[in-house]
């Protein structure tokens, strides 16, 4: 048998070698890369929002603000919410947060508001949040969100500025006012709160459609199952009344033939 011949191993070549460390460059390039972009993601979408987005106007709704805190070293300490004057809410109640103390601020209005047929002159104009103490502030990294009930939602408008305003502890701050232009988010955007037309009336009136929907439905059921359910007796009383018209006929016919046989017997 032929002696195998070994094989030696391929020993790689320069190019080889420098095509590896470029590859494995560009790979820690990449990875390094995408935790920038996630941060400054994060970083450009953090600011001071509002929840949900729409409300229908003439309702009452429950608006949450989320506040995040953007310093390094510094707490968030106190929140205003400045609120619309020239077409305002006429309740505003707040949701306790613990470690805070909430103030709505009432303001008189530039002009009075009929609201249900009575001139408004005076609502709140502004919701503000302080921490009790030190401990109380939203933290670096941390956020934080304030829930209020406010309503009635105003009508003949199509969105609500809600300007916010932002106190670290160090003394920095930051006014969420800024209103966007086109499709450009400005650096410090206010919240804003679309409002959508009320359609109480079309909901009720799919209500009443599904109301009647549904009750024809059940009365056709109903009708179905009690045709179903009389049909039965009315069918088995028709078939016993039957077999008992035949039983006694047969009956008839059986005296008949008896009577007969006895005339017979006593005639002979």
């Amino acid at each position: 048998m032929p002696t195998p011949v070994p094989t030696m191993p391929t020993m790689p070549t320069a190019a080889t070698a420098r095509r590896g460390r470029t590859s494995r460059r560009l790979a820690g390039a990449a990875a390094l890369a995408v935790p920038a972009l996630v941060l400054g993601a994060a970083a450009a979408s953090a600011h001071v929002t509002v929840t949900p987005d729409a409300v229908e106007a003439g309702s009452y709704a429950t608006l949450t603000f989320k506040v995040p805190n953007e310093s390094a070293e510094a707490s968030t300490t106190a929140v205003k919410v400045d609120l619309p004057t020239d077409t305002p809410f006429t309740s505003v109640s707040v949701e306790p947060v613990p470690g805070w103390t909430a103030k709505v601020v009432q303001a008189p209005l530039p002009e009075p508001v009929e609201v249900h047929g009575t001139d408004v002159t005076e609502a709140p104009a502004s919701i503000e949040w302080t921490a009790d103490g030190a401990d109380a502030g939203i933290a670096p990294g941390e956020f934080l969100r304030f829930t209020v009930s406010a309503g009635a939602v105003p009508e003949g408008v199509d969105a609500l500025i809600l300007p916010a305003t932002q106190t670290y502890s160090d003394g920095e701050v930051v006014a969420w006012d800024q209103e966007a232009s086109g499709d450009t988010e400005p650096e410090l955007p206010a919240p804003v709160l679309q409002v959508v037309p009320a359609t109480e009336d079309a909901a009720q009136g799919a209500s009443s459609d599904a109301a009647t929907a549904t009750a024809t439905g059940a009365d056709t059921g109903t009708a179905v199952a009690d045709d179903g359910s009389s049909t039965l007796p009315l069918a088995l009383g028709a078939a016993g009344l039957g077999l008992g018209l035949v039983g006694a006929v047969t009956g008839v016919a059986a005296l008949a033939r008896t009577r007969a046989r006895a005339d017979r017997t006593e005639q002979r």
